[in-house]
């Protein structure tokens, strides 16, 4: 009887604030900040465009969570973004959406982190010929485990992660602005910037910024169970965004200045390059330890959130009911975790993304992304005429000036990823495409069942 209580019993608010930004914190400031300035700098013409793409990247970030922080306030929900586009659009949409987390965003994510992880940490001691495979399996079934055994352990070690990962950054930011010599343009052995940069910089460099500003959305998912989170959200996700772009724009002036432009324009390893250049291999190995520890931070974070989704789709849909279980006595969703531990192990075995590059996973997930961070834009339109009434702590400002800002700058961002992408793309999508023919046999087999009295799931 216990047991069937503890798994009936819903999200409970035990998160902090410190707890909550060390998550968003957490998600965000990930390797990807050690891998994308390169990119962003080979798609603008100089320093100034390259700084202004950061600057406006925290802009379109903080325009965002403000939108976000009306929803979470007035519908504070462990399904996060799923349960907007549920109040807004139906299940059906709802439904797409947690496809998409559960097959393409969040363990697409978790699989290719772990492989950041994996292969850095081999380059300081190898397994043998799939070294990078073992770490990048056991990275997700240790974390997996550590987030199963419960929500003090989960925010524990995510809180170690964060302040190990923002020392890190730190120490980048101190070897470029502080330790490494003034830019001598001589030694700097690269090719001019493509001028493609000056036309193109607010289409694809933007898609990368915002991919590397990516993730504080998450914020969403822990919404129920954070204390006071009607108060405090607005908060979170405001403190969040100030560390997050400080830190970026500090990092990104560090390598600047060490490197240079060109450099790193025609760089595929800028934090290596900043490292190597002050200390010499020690910087090597020092810059190894912090991305993969930066990876670490964004799995555990990621995994925490991404199985809050598969919790929410379980509540409505009845195929999917053991992922609606929640776990009182570790407060989180026991079963939603396993099952998103098992798809990303299944892509890490498949090698979906482990030589395709990091544009790859780009191409996969960018699509599939902006669309419905799209649809959750304009779903704050939708959910102010369909609920008029229902308590909002926290109202944009300037609406709807800033949401359409918002909705805008995803549409605009949609077009882009499909645009300036390759084939992943294609195959994110198709792979959407499939939760839409799942989602069609449910329907026929609801059909045809028999009818029967029951009382209807209603997330609220």
């Amino acid at each position: 009887m216990a047991s069937q209580k503890n798994e009936a019993s819903g999200p409970k608010p035990q998160l902090s604030l410190s707890d909550a930004v060390a998550i968003i914190v957490g998600i965000v400031i990930g390797a990807g900040i050690f891998r994308t300035p390169s990119l962003v700098a080979a798609n603008t013409a100089n320093d100034t465009l390259f700084l202004l793409a950061w600057v406006l990247g925290g802009a379109v970030s903080l325009i965002g969570a403000l939108c976000y922080a009306e929803l979470t306030t007035a519908f504070p929900h462990a399904g996060g973004d799923y349960h907007f586009l549920r109040k807004a659009y139906g299940k059906r949409i709802a439904f797409l959406f947690a496809w998409a987390r559960m097959t393409v965003i969040q363990t697409g994510s978790i699989a290719l982190l772990a492989f950041i992880f994996g292969d850095y940490f081999t380059q300081l001691y190898r397994l043998g010929e799939y070294s990078s495979v073992i770490y990048a399996a056991l990275v997700v079934i240790v974390l997996t485990g550590i987030n199963v055994a419960g929500i003090k352990l989960g925010t524990g070690v995510q809180k170690l992660f964060t302040a190990t990962e923002i020392f890190g950054a730190l120490l980048v930011i101190a070897a470029g602005l502080i330790f490494a010599p003034p830019l001598v343009e001589s030694r700097v052995a690269a090719a001019p910037v493509s001028s493609a940069g000056s036309g193109d910089f607010i289409g694809l460099a933007m898609v990368f910024v915002l991919l590397t500003f990516g993730g504080w959305n998450e914020a969403a998912y822990i919404s129920a169970e954070l204390k006071d989170g009607r108060r405090r959200m607005v908060k979170v996700l405001l403190i969040s965004l100030g560390i997050i772009t400080a830190i970026y724009l500090l990092i990104n002036l560090a390598f600047l200045r060490a490197l240079g432009h060109q450099a790193m324009a025609n760089s595929d390893a800028v934090g290596v390059d900043l490292l190597q250049q002050v200390w010499g291999p020690t910087g090597v190995w020092l810059i190894g330890i912090i991305v993969a520890v930066s990876a670490l931070t964004s799995v555990n974070a990621t995994i925490f959130t991404g199985a809050r989704t598969n919790y929410a789709m379980g509540k409505d849909f009845p195929v999917f009911s053991a992922l609606g279980k929640w776990n009182h006595n570790t407060s989180g969703p026991l079963n939603a975790f396993i099952v998103q531990g098992i798809i990303s192990l299944a892509l890490i075995s498949l090698g979906l993304f482990t030589r395709s590059g990091f544009e790859t996973i780009i191409d996969y997930t960018a699509p599939v992304f902006w669309f419905f961070f799209l649809l959750v834009g304009i779903s704050l339109f939708v959910l102010r005429k369909k609920e008029p009434n229902a308590p909002r702590p926290f109202r944009v400002p300037l609406y709807p000036v800033l949401p359409l800002i918002f909705c805008c700058t995803s549409a605009y961002l949609l077009y882009s990823s499909l645009a300036y992408t390759g084939i992943g793309a294609l195959v994110g999508v198709a792979v959407l495409a499939t939760g839409v023919v799942v989602l069609f046999i449910f329907h026929l087999k609801n059909r045809r069942a028999p009818a029967k009295q029951s009382q209807p799931i209603v997330v609220e």
